[in-house]
């Protein structure tokens, strides 16, 4: 047996002992206090934490009884001590609501999505980064409770929940909080925003953005081929427009460049293949990645604008990569290999490898249009240069991964669909403009 099994076993009965123990201490749950009850929350989360599942009933169910009052204290007071922890270890409200909607269930997650909105409302919306208000209006994260009366009280009556059911929700969530790894620290935490932070990322024209989202969405809805092509296609040339627009504009003003990073999150199954596909478009837009595979997302590091057009190339590509994959499962006689996790996982990573070898083709014809202006070359450096640096500040020691292919059949027909993507890339049309 290795370490790491000991370790774990012995957590796991460290755990059963602290349920024994408390179960058999004699305490009436009515006599104890918020405090109390936040200590007895925060230990059944642990134990869940390490393995005691089946425990989380039977401490809800005890916890049930202790006065409503202290009860709804301990609640609010058990999920601010957590997002206490996960905000200054890297972790943002959109994260977590990923995480916890994949690990848990609606109720978790709404549960969390109303902690983070108490959170928030101790700052005021000027000291709170613009993304994070991105993201809080995008998990809906609001508070909708009356305030002269508990918020776990109110969520019970809301999700039509008991309160043991409610108590077992929340030693869940709390425990799923409690076992998240630390993150880079990517944003300023909220509270601390200056007003450099709070408006939009310079350089990225927020119009420009509207439109390329509108035809993509028309893209992704439309169910004839050649009019998502010609949407995607029509979005891409506005996005490269506006990127090479932006760096002679940057080479103009002496404008120093600088890099941030966000994270794509991405749907299970093959998380590991759809971040290469990710990780070719980010490298083809002069940005780097790192994939958090067990977690479900792969961390971007680029300059803002190439950033906004890596992710939203990747969501078309990543809806086409998927739509193909099934229509070349559906049109093979051997469905059953077509449909199988090795096949669909070798379509994918040989759909990721063949993009990044077109979008490199596309950026290094790209690359020799731009050498004949003497402005950019100044720029494209220095913001190669700042990519580095925060990537190895915030990714001091990464490793390689390979993938295995298990299917030739597959590999065979991911290069085809591939092929077949639209990539959006017509450099005829990219004229700069002062």
């Amino acid at each position: 047996m290795g370490s790491s099994d000991r370790t774990r076993r012995a957590a796991r009965q460290q755990a059963r002992t602290r349920h024994t123990q408390r179960t058999a201490d004699g305490v009436d749950a009515r006599s104890l206090d918020a405090n109390g009850v936040a200590a007895r929350l925060w230990a059944a989360a642990n134990d869940y934490s390490y393995g005691q599942r089946q425990t989380a009933a039977v401490d809800a169910a005890f916890l049930a009884g202790a006065d409503d009052h202290q009860l709804g204290l301990a609640v609010a007071g058990v999920f601010a001590r957590a997002l206490g922890f996960l905000w200054p270890n890297g972790w943002l409200p959109y994260d977590l609501v990923r995480v916890v909607g994949r690990e848990c269930d609606e109720f978790a997650t709404s549960l969390v999505v109303d902690a983070i909105a108490t959170d928030m409302a101790r700052h005021a919306q000027a000291s709170i980064h613009e993304r994070w208000r991105d993201q809080l209006r995008q998990i809906e994260a609001r508070p909708w409770w009356r305030h002269d009366r508990q918020h776990f009280a109110q969520w019970l009556v809301k999700q039509i929940l008991s309160k043991e059911e409610g108590l077992e929700v929340v030693i869940v969530a709390l425990a799923t909080l409690m076992a998240l790894p630390k993150l880079p620290l990517i944003l300023p935490l909220p509270g601390t925003a200056t007003v450099a932070d709070v408006g939009p990322a310079a350089g990225v024209d927020q119009k420009v953005l509207a439109k390329v989202r509108g035809l993509l969405a028309k893209a992704e809805s439309t169910e004839f081929p050649e009019e998502a092509e010609a949407l995607s296609a029509k979005a891409q040339e506005l996005m490269s427009r506006h990127a090479f627009e932006r760096a002679l504009l940057d080479a103009d003003d002496h404008v120093p460049q600088t890099a941030s990073s966000r994270r794509v999150w991405l749907d299970t199954p093959y998380v590991g293949a759809k971040a290469q596909l990710v990780a070719a478009v980010a490298a083809a837009n002069r940005s780097r990645g790192v994939v958090y595979e067990k977690i479900g997302f792969i961390a971007l590091i680029g300059a803002d604008l190439d950033l906004e057009i890596t992710e939203l190339l990747s969501t078309s590509l990543l809806l086409q990569a998927t739509r193909a994959m099934v229509a070349a499962g559906a049109a093979r006689a051997d469905g059953i290999e077509a449909r199988s996790r090795t096949y669909r996982q070798s379509f994918l990573l040989a759909y990721a490898t063949r993009i990044g070898q077109r979008l490199s083709a596309a950026a290094e014809e790209e690359n020799g249009d731009l050498t004949a202006d003497d402005r950019l070359l100044p720029v494209l450096a220095d913001r190669e240069k700042a990519v580095n640096q925060l990537f190895d500040e915030l990714y001091p020691a990464t490793v390689k991964k390979s993938y295995t292919v298990g299917s030739a059949a597959g590999w065979e027909a991911g290069t085809a669909a591939a092929d077949l993507a639209d990539i959006g890339l017509d450099r005829q049309k990219l004229t700069p403009t002062r």
